[in-house]
């Protein structure tokens, strides 16, 4: 009886250790940070993650080792889009038609720089900015060494995602349904594709332009090398956000019901679909997991990418 009891002791420590330790691991896996007020965009710069809050007027630092946060930094008013360049961190501020640009080691103020109305999105070719401005329909290209205005350029209506994709610089025209495409040399417009509704994210995964679009609940894989259409696939409600690509399969965010859609990106197939916080719209990797901000609940989620 002693060692029978001493038995159905020893399992139930060791089914309590299996349980502790499986729910540590979905703990995780999907873990949440609490960043500033309303998230909507972010960058990962090789060993952190920085968070635009636009009800705040700050970005978040965020170490990706375990999500403690580093530092809150004030910027423009209303920031949205971020980009990192190597050493710096630049953000579109909505309200006050400016671009920070910060310090990615300590936060610390670089400069600010105006552009054009309602700057939102932005990305970095290697050399130089690119902030889209959805007021005038177009992109400004500044100098990433000191911010000099080198060219604006029209696109379609409302622009909001931009990425380059190692040659050229993709913009998501939100009102007007395409994409443009520009050489990023000088920013003449090689093309412009008709896409789904209210296209908003946009990202390049070595060979292809993927889009979102907010109101058809679709994605849209593009030919980066011609813009041809190569397929259209479903996704969650409202896929309003940033898109990433971990490597193998494409991830967005669904802020009309507070998932993450996983494709993968050689055929789209819908690999797995993951809930998150609420109205989430930012989304980055990191090189193994993927953070998602959720802008209706003020905070982030860490999701494992395998």
């Amino acid at each position: 009886m002693k060692r029978h009891a001493f038995e159905k002791r020893t399992i139930g420590v060791l089914l309590g250790i299996l349980l502790v330790t499986s729910q540590g691991l979905l703990a995780q896996e999907a873990a949440h940070f609490e960043v500033g007020s309303r998230p909507v965009r972010m960058v990962f710069d090789g060993e952190h993650i920085w968070v635009t809050n636009t009800g705040g007027d700050t970005v978040t630092k965020l170490r990706t080792r375990d999500g403690t946060t580093v530092g809150e930094y004030p910027v423009g008013k209303a920031p949205a889009g971020v980009a990192f360049d190597g050493e710096n961190i630049w953000v579109a501020n909505r309200a006050d038609g400016t671009v920070s640009k910060l310090r990615a080691a300590d936060g610390s103020p670089v400069g600010l720089f105006e552009v054009d109305s309602e700057p939102f999105g932005i990305t970095h070719d290697g050399t130089s900015i690119w902030v889209t401005q959805r007021q005038s329909d177009t992109v400004t290209k500044l100098r990433a060494a000191d911010g000099e205005i080198q060219g604006r350029f029209s696109v379609g209506r409302v622009p909001v995602g931009v990425v380059f994709d190692g040659e050229n610089i993709w913009v998501a025209n939100r009102d007007g349904h395409t994409v443009s495409w520009l050489r990023a040399t000088d920013g003449t417009a090689l093309g412009t594709f008709e896409v789904g509704r209210t296209p908003v994210g946009i990202a390049f995964d070595g060979e292809n332009i993927w889009v979102g679009h907010v109101r058809s609940n679709t994605v849209m894989k593009l030919r980066a090398r011609d813009g041809e259409t190569l397929g259209t696939y479903p996704v969650g409600d409202r896929p309003r956000s940033q898109i990433v690509f971990d490597g193998t399969c494409i991830w967005l965010t669904n802020s009309g019901d507070g998932t993450v859609s996983k494709l993968r990106a050689s055929d789209g197939t819908l690999v797995d679909t993951l809930k998150v916080g609420e109205g989430p719209r930012a989304i980055a990797f990191d090189g193994s997991t993927v953070w998602v901000g959720n802008t209706d609940s003020d905070n982030v989620t860490r999701l494992d990418a395998k």
